[in-house]
């Protein structure tokens, strides 16, 4: 199954998708559809809306999840290309809520910041609490994945040895326009990861590349703190980033960025430069 969030003339709604058809859901968000105790009996409970696919204005999947959390430098190339050894335990940031954006939304690039990058991810969405979770418990907590950009300013980013500045500036990050259960993926173990810039081919690996898995990260991060339903979880991002080219390569307004998880959909965004009021 798969499912979005879209803008309604009253706020947001979760949908089902069938067919070129979204049906409505008596749910907020996909966040709320997955904090429901029963997530198949919610994918049916109606709305009685439906709104065609060409005419939806997809919001980001979940509103307020109750955490972001990333994974990075977890694709071989991408740890290759900075010439730095694999780790051996994933390293873990984490976003704040304002830093998400719909899956064609406008990425709003900050004016203090002079090296935007792009970084295409598989996201990982928790649907049931995980607390100390073995492998069968990490796959039962997989509510979905979905495809995302992880927008990150290398110059704030390499302030300090910390990347949390660089990586949750405001309306940067797309995530969607679908969730697709794990089911419909295999959770998410081989699919084609892509990045486009301006209809340039700039990332492009496959997901058994990851040094660390969805299962993996999801067994880990719940050793340290309970993940919860609605929880997003950014896997990392491959080789081919802007920072690490010769000559380095930004993202500037007007910029087309097309991110694209084999199977789950796409984002595509167009860079805006801010406008402080």
């Amino acid at each position: 199954m798969r499912f979005a969030t879209i803008h309604t003339e009253t706020g947001t709604q979760a949908v089902r998708v069938e067919g070129d058809q979204l049906i409505g859901l008596r749910s907020a968000d996909v966040g709320e559809l997955l904090a429901k105790s029963d997530l198949q009996a919610g994918a049916y409970d109606e709305s009685g809306s439906s709104t065609a696919i060409t005419d939806a204005r997809f919001a980001t999947l979940i509103s307020r999840p109750p955490k972001i959390i990333c994974v990075g430098l977890n694709y071989k190339s991408h740890i290759l290309e900075r010439a730095q050894e694999l780790p051996k335990f994933p390293t873990l940031f984490a976003k704040y809520t304002n830093a998400l954006i719909g899956a064609y939304d406008e990425i709003v690039l900050p004016d203090n910041a002079e090296r935007p990058d792009w970084e295409v991810e598989l996201g990982v969405v928790i649907g049931k609490p995980a607390r100390h979770v073995d492998d069968a418990g990490a796959r039962a907590a997989i509510g979905g994945l979905c495809t995302l950009n992880d927008i990150t300013m290398r110059d704030w980013q390499r302030r300090t040895l910390q990347w949390l500045q660089g990586k949750t500036f405001e309306n940067t990050t797309p995530v969607g326009p679908y969730l697709v259960t794990p089911d419909e993926v295999d959770f998410g173990l081989n699919l084609e990861v892509r990045c486009e810039i301006d209809g340039e081919v700039m990332q492009l690996d496959r997901t058994d590349e990851l040094v660390f898995g969805p299962i993996e990260i999801v067994k880990y991060i719940s050793e340290l703190t309970t993940l919860m339903p609605g929880d997003i979880i950014a896997t990392g991002t491959t080789g081919g980033v802007g920072d690490a080219r010769t000559p380095p390569i930004y993202l500037k307004p007007g910029t087309r960025v097309r991110t694209v998880v084999e199977g789950l959909g796409e984002c595509l965004n167009v860079c805006v430069a801010e406008v402080r009021s």
